[in-house]
């Protein structure tokens, strides 16, 4: 019995990723694409479960981390390109016999792009010279490290300190970092928000098939993939000595330190990793909807990456995973209206009273959350018999 959870993990992977090619009903770029944003929420409740649920750790900053990563590879697609030749007017290095070049920020008041420094030296050069944007994954990349790194700085500044303190710390981070993202118009383009090339702007073969930018496919299996290898690194972490360690801060931190454990350190090395991850979703994200605005840091954002780690289960990733794509699906149901005695329900205003609802009985009478007590069950179940016939034999108690 204790191997179901795993066979059910396994058949629910091939489920997913086999229901891209068997799938035929209609609408089937919308239902990709509210599968597509249920991992990218699963990705940030998974991470935030780590850090809240494993070590013990409320922060109100996922969203903002979220979100540096996505204006990271935002700003680097968007201002960083590679000529063949130099231009005279930009910013620009020697890179390789070719120019790394950096274009001047414009802003959203020029109604041309007569102030592009690029843009004019491509008029004058015609086709004459080789102009290509910075790879999509570099891009990811340094928005992944833009991330991590912005919660390495956060963590060794405000790790020390203890309960609500962290909580409200982040807050204010969060929204220092929306209204500076908002007010530099220049750069950001504040609320106007900035475009990003889609993941693969030129297409992409897949399985004997070519795919254009626009296509649902080849994102579903990016997101997937970044999904299972975050609950991948996060369960080896969780079942390595690192993993004991962080569940002690969570326990007792006062103990742990007594025992040697540096409760800083692995404060900051938990908040480190999952803020990297939040950011590696948001750079992907990002790049899948080839837009990013201020509004991806609201709070109402917040409260919904922590409600759905809460009712899928805060104390074990796996399920505040699954627990975000259940809800991602149901919120998407619940915004069909119907009419009920003649009176029509508006489900665009209600579902969310609905989702309000399930969370508060989630709070009242399933504090472990809605699926982490199914898995709990069935890893349980038969350890009891297992520990009587394994003292019968003489062999050790797994």
């Amino acid at each position: 019995m204790r191997q179901v959870p795993n066979i059910a993990g396994v058949l629910l992977l091939g489920f997913f990723a086999l229901f891209p090619l068997v799938y035929s009903g209609g609408n089937y770029d919308y239902v990709m694409h509210v599968l597509i944003t249920a991992f990218f929420y699963a990705i940030l409740a998974s991470s935030w479960s780590m850090l809240a649920g494993y070590a013990g750790q409320f922060s109100f900053g996922h969203m903002a981390f979220m979100g540096i990563g996505a204006y990271g590879t935002a700003l680097f697609c968007h201002y960083f390109y590679i000529t063949s030749e130099p231009t005279g007017i930009c910013t620009e290095f020697a890179f390789f016999g070719n120019y790394f070049v950096i274009k001047n920020a414009i802003g959203v008041t020029s109604t041309t792009l007569d102030q592009d420094c690029l843009a004019q030296a491509m008029a004058v050069w015609g086709d004459s010279v080789s102009v290509r944007p910075m790879p999509v994954l570099m891009g990811i990349i340094l928005g992944t490290m833009a991330g991590g790194l912005s919660g390495l700085l956060v963590g060794l500044l405000v790790l020390r300190l203890r309960a609500a303190y962290l909580a409200l710390f982040t807050l204010g981070f969060s929204e220092i970092v929306k209204a500076v993202i908002s007010a530099e118009i220049d750069i950001t383009r504040g609320q106007a928000g900035l475009e990003l090339p889609a993941l693969f702007e030129n297409g992409v073969s897949l399985m004997g098939t070519t795919f254009d930018k626009t296509d649902k496919i080849p994102p579903y299996y990016i997101m997937l993939g970044l999904l299972v290898l975050c609950l991948a690194l996060l369960a080896w972490l969780a079942r390595s000595r690192f993993g004991l360690f962080v569940r002690a801060l969570r326990e007792d931190q006062d103990a742990a330190a007594a025992l040697g454990v540096n409760t800083t350190r692995y404060k900051v090395y938990v908040f480190t990793i999952t803020t990297a991850m939040a950011a590696a979703a948001g750079a992907v994200q990002a790049h899948y909807v080839q837009i990013v605005t201020p509004n991806l840091m609201f709070l109402l954002q917040m409260s919904l990456v922590v409600a759905m780690a809460v009712i899928g289960g805060v104390e074990n990733f796996v399920a505040a995973a699954l627990g975000a794509i259940f809800l991602q699906i149901l919120l998407e149901l619940l915004r069909t209206s119907f009419t009920i005695g003649g009176v029509e329900v508006d489900m665009t205003v209600w579902r969310l009273v609905f989702f309000g609802i399930l969370l508060m009985i989630t709070l009242r009478f399933f504090r472990n959350g809605l699926i982490a007590p199914i898995i709990a069950y069935f890893y349980r179940s038969g350890m009891a018999e297992e520990t009587v016939a394994k003292r019968k034999t003489g062999a050790p108690a797994s």
